[in-house]
């Protein structure tokens, strides 16, 4: 029941400002997006000069709008990262099992995180799950091979617990590809694609010393300041990727890959509504913080890195919404006009309040029945939503023709609908800068719980 009241006066929480306001140009957003999905950026990679450019670009704009900078370094957050490779013949895989040494073809193996290892007949411990996983200790598993049930968003968990190596049964991308991480101490993971590891008592193990490259890598921050004493340092987060999958050999003439919806679309859409945002007479009483992201294709890197070097409290982020292909109107399963889908739609109270703003609009904010919870840790807001910050994924279609392929270029979005898509975003983020009553998760919903003790220990942190 308090879920439900609180949705109801978030979702009836004054619009400060009349719709006709807040203007969002359909010309203003194809300009955007047709420079960054242009093929003089190259399909903005992580890392390139293209994603270089994008992140100049990005940040004259919220320049341009009269943003803050919010970065480290003017409108950039800087982060350190390099480049791993080893090469694969020289990686040795065996496991023991029922008194019998096997030897894993390395053609089955992937360096997911590449580091020196070098073990004999070290033991295993597994945790099947996230519960398993956070019932252990260093103790258990210092020195020992560490086989998770799923890599998927536990990185830091498993550091901390300070395994020799990490293994994990999966299909992993094409081997002999360099791997980029961030700087400083790293926990080697092996990707295995063989069952047989499920038996293993003890692991041999041998991988090289990599070659390592220093890469930096940028978010771009801007923010636009809150005007109430008390709210001003609260905040409130629009995100969204400004990578893509940059240029590869795919025997085509067109090896660019320019991810103008995937994700030229979400990023223009933070330029503009930020634009918008910042030209209103009076300023929302939170502070709304616009973040575009590095690395979402390579794994979340940027929101990740955020998350873990957070420059606004995360305890004082009210939540993040996260924008995502939001041009493309031609889904696979039919025609997307007119609406917008929520990742996690029944995670938190927020889309009370993007339903609220769409009534004025003409926009619906709606649960994809069948994608909606599982896309929800496909995006950037994961990694937020794993720090505690109610969190959603704002997308039109979620599967469209081109999709991670070159002909995802900017002619094809739908510019029209993306306006006032836009619109509607930014009402909704209007509201909920301009109200008392702050994002809930909800608790009554048995997928948020990892979420709802993160953000418990975040706030009790906080209070430290």
């Amino acid at each position: 029941m308090r879920f439900l009241v609180a949705a109801g006066l978030l979702a009836g929480a004054a619009l400060a400002q009349a719709p006709s306001q807040i203007d969002i140009a359909s010309n203003a957003l194809k300009a955007d997006v047709s420079f960054l999905a242009s093929d003089a950026l190259e399909g903005r990679g992580t890392p390139s000069r293209g994603l270089d450019i994008a992140g100049e670009f990005i940040a004259a704009q919220f320049r341009r709008a009269g943003l803050e900078p919010g970065g480290t370094d003017f409108y950039f957050q800087t982060a350190r990262f390099e480049t791993a490779a080893v090469k694969q013949a020289d990686i040795t895989l065996s496991i023991e099992s029922a008194g019998n040494t096997i030897a894993i073809d390395t053609a089955k193996v992937v360096v997911q995180a590449p580091a020196a290892v070098d073990l004999k007949s070290a033991p295993v411990i597994f945790a099947a799950d996230e519960a398993a996983l956070s019932a252990l200790t260093p103790d258990q598993v210092q020195g020992k091979v560490l086989v998770p049930g799923s890599l998927r968003g536990r990185p830091a968990e498993m550091t901390k617990l300070q395994p020799a190596l990490v293994v994990a049964i999966a299909a992993g991308r094409a081997a002999g590809r360099p791997q980029l991480r961030e700087a400083g101490p790293v926990i080697p993971v092996l990707l295995v694609n063989d069952a047989r590891l499920r038996d293993a008592s003890a692991i041999s193990a041998h991988i090289p010393a990599p070659e390592v490259t220093p890469v930096i890598l940028r978010n771009v921050i801007g923010v636009l300041r809150g005007s109430d004493p008390q709210l001003k340092d609260t905040y409130l987060m629009l995100t969204a990727h400004y990578d893509h999958l940059g240029i590869r050999d795919n025997n085509t003439s067109d090896h660019i890959y320019n991810g103008a919806d995937d994700d030229a679309s979400g990023t223009a859409s933070l330029i503009e509504i930020a634009s918008a945002l910042a030209a209103l007479p009076t300023r929302p009483k939170r502070s709304i913080v616009f973040i575009a992201l590095f690395g979402e294709e390579l794994g979340d890197l940027g929101s990740h890195y955020y998350a873990s070097h957070p420059i606004f409290p995360l305890a004082k982020t009210t939540a993040d919404v996260n924008l995502e292909q939001l041009g493309r109107t031609d889904d696979t399963e039919g025609p997307h006009v007119h609406m917008f889908n929520l990742t996690g739609y029944d995670f938190t109270d927020l889309p009370a309040v993007f339903n609220k703003a769409g009534a004025q609009t003409g926009i619906k904010a709606v649960k994809d029945e069948k994608n909606s919870d599982s896309y929800f840790t496909r995006s950037d807001n994961a990694a937020f939503a794993q720090a505690g910050v109610p969190s959603t994924t704002l997308s039109v279609a979620y599967n469209f023709p081109d999709y991670h392929q070159p002909g995802d270029e900017w002619q094809k979005l739908d510019y029209d609908n993306m306006a006032l898509v836009d619109r509607t975003i930014a009402l909704a983020v209007l509201d909920l800068a301009n109200s008392s009553v702050t994002t809930k998760w909800n608790e009554s919903n048995p997928k948020t719980a990892a979420f709802v003790k993160a953000r418990e220990l975040s706030l009790n942190a906080d209070k430290l």
